[in-house]
């Protein structure tokens, strides 16, 4: 089993201990008065400072700053909730506050164009920072997302907070819920989602406020925060850089994403516990600060886990020189981390293979459904297949629900294939039924080493006339939770389980397995290897789409097997050796 290093799993460090004490003594005062929390029909939103200070770290191998000030926003009078969709990808992304009052609930519309995607309230704050002569060196905004870390700022508040962790980044996301709990606080720090600023070491004095239209929209109160910043230069050489450096290092191996693959892939700080495939990876970056996080947890800003990267694993990004390749692994993915900001273990199978007769009961199923796919890229065959072209490309698999998906393998002796089971559930999650439903194979490849459930999904290169030109021979999987896709459809989970490789997808000696794709989550693989990719050293230049298929043999029950497919067109060009790919926006979609 991946485990998390003993330092990052069980010890707060010294800044987060005092962040979180220094938000209990905030707490104190902002809990004194609770008549004023009942007063007021809506929540009451405030800016608080966990500190008078903080120290940063620059690094002298890779420098640059990130702005963790220890800012908080607080609910009080309620939780803070938006729902955050997208009918489709030819509409708009729309927000609308949720108010409740007991059982009633009432919804308010949020000002168009306000937010564009689903990464959080853009520049929700304004941070001005000054150096010691009192000389403004930095005026910017940051984007916040309600449910990065949080913390309680009262005793009587909720014990645990009911809203997702982390905001998703997959550029095809079609739902999303943020929210800080009532009582609690969340850290306004973007953390990898925003960039490092140069800083000569040396005191600063930072100014933090929520922007005038946040404060008008929300009622909330123009009360600038105050923090003195401390920047310190460290080398990685020295020997608690060291071990900053090896926890950066580990931080960014394991899962990284769904594996990495090349000559680095060697180095047992990247090798890991991989996944779903992704080539090449780059020096590991330095870490970043500790974040000031009040609690355990695993999304932008928790600490004493490393900042969250994107939440998805984008395919191979190649330099123009040196031919190095950028991964998630460069953002702070960590073991048993899938999408850098979630982490939960794997479900476990039933004691024993199902007994009785098979039967497929009239109870909520699964609905599989496709995105497009994105990360499109165009490499060569690297060091194993010189001389071709590939195009790769990641791709997701999502459960709109309203029922889980649920599969068991069980091993019968010497079998190297796992007999595999559907399971289906009534309304109070009783099991009432199951079918067999293909099987699961174990991969050896290095990267992998774990169970994958045959037949889950297939990519297959289209011509412009939309008739199959290649396929990829990638279609077993483990299955995962890796992606938030859209937590507003009917029983959403938004706390999945299954979201940890390491341990949702079985070892060499596993007798039985449980893999599970939850309601509103999807899987993102990345295809970026040869025998993944598509090979296109020798088709012609042109249109193409790519298609991601769910369940390709319907071996599935599904409440609809109509959407199971999905279509993303590209355009060939360039020269053999040398070849190109043009990605074409999917209607409002303009990423790749």
């Amino acid at each position: 089993m991946t485990r998390l290093p003993q330092s990052r799993t069980s010890r707060l460090t010294r800044p987060s201990l005092a962040a979180a004490a220094a938000i209990a003594v905030t707490a104190g005062v902002v809990a004194a008065a609770p008549d004023a929390r009942t007063a007021e029909p809506t929540p009451k939103l405030s800016l608080i400072a966990a500190s008078t200070s903080v120290t940063l770290d620059s690094w002298k191998e890779e420098p640059g700053v990130y702005l963790d000030l220890g800012t908080y926003l607080t609910s009080e009078n309620g939780a803070f909730e938006l729902k955050v969709t997208r009918k489709s990808y030819k509409d708009p992304v729309v927000a609308q506050q949720i108010l409740r009052d007991g059982k009633k609930t009432r919804t308010r519309a949020l000002p168009a164009g306000l937010v564009n995607d689903f990464t959080g309230l853009p520049d929700f704050t304004r941070i001005t920072l000054t150096d010691a002569a009192g000389a403004k060196v930095l005026e910017r905004t940051e984007a916040f997302c309600p449910n990065n870390a949080s913390g309680r700022v009262r005793p009587d508040a909720p014990a645990n907070s009911k809203y997702p962790e982390s905001c998703p980044t997959n550029p095809f996301t079609l739902g999303s819920v943020w929210g800080v709990e009532n009582g609690w606080a969340s850290n306004t720090y973007s953390a990898y989602y925003t960039a490092p600023i140069q800083l000569d070491p040396g005191t600063y004095t930072a100014e933090i406020n929520v922007s005038e239209k946040y404060r008008d929209l929300f009622g909330i109160a123009d009360k600038p925060q105050t923090v003195k910043v401390v920047v310190r230069e460290r080398s990685w050489e020295d020997s608690s850089g060291s071990a900053a450096r090896s926890s950066a290092k580990t931080a960014a191996s394991g899962h990284d994403a769904h594996a990495q693959h090349g000559a680095q892939a060697k180095d047992s700080a990247h090798a890991g516990h991989g996944a779903h495939t992704q080539h090449g990876a780059a020096d590991t970056p330095a870490p970043g600060a500790v974040t000031s996080g009040a609690g355990p947890s695993y999304n932008a800003g928790h600490g004493p886990y490393p900042s969250a990267p994107p939440a998805l694993p984008w395919a191979l990004k190649r330099k123009a020189l040196g031919r190095q390749a950028v991964t998630a692994a460069e953002t702070g993915d960590g073991p048993g981390q899938t999408d850098g900001s979630r982490q939960a273990p794997g479900a476990q199978p039933n004691a024993k293979r199902p007994s009785g007769k098979a039967s497929v009961p009239d109870v909520p199923k699964p609905d599989l459904r496709s995105l497009p796919a994105y990360g499109i890229t165009v490499s060569d065959g690297y060091e194993e297949v010189p001389g071709k072209d590939y195009l790769a490309f990641s791709a997701n698999v999502w459960n709109a629900g309203p029922a889980k998906l649920v599969v068991d393998g069980f091993r019968s002796p010497g079998k190297e294939v796992m007999d595999a089971y559907q399971y289906f559930y009534d309304a109070d999650g009783k099991q009432v039924g199951y079918t067999p439903t293909g099987g699961m194979e174990w991969d050896p490849r290095p990267g992998h080493e774990h169970w994958h459930f045959l037949d889950f999904a297939s990519y297959r290169l289209l011509s412009a006339d939309q008739k199959e030109t290649v396929r990829s021979g990638k279609e077993a999987f483990c299955l995962a939770n890796t992606d938030a896709v859209d937590y507003t459809v009917k029983n959403a989970a938004w706390h999945p389980g299954n979201t940890d490789l390491s341990t949702a997808c079985g070892y060499e000696n596993s007798i039985s397995v449980r893999e599970v794709l939850d309601v509103g989550s999807g899987d993102t693989y990345t295809q970026d290897l040869p025998g993944q990719s598509f090979d296109i050293t020798d088709l012609p230049n042109g249109t193409y789409y790519i298609q991601v298929l769910a369940n390709p043999e319907n071996r599935l029950k599904e409440t609809d097997h109509s959407n199971n497919s999905a279509l993303r067109k590209v355009v060939l060009g360039g020269e053999k050796g040398a070849r190109t790919v043009t990605v074409p926006p999917h209607h409002l979609v303009d990423a790749n």
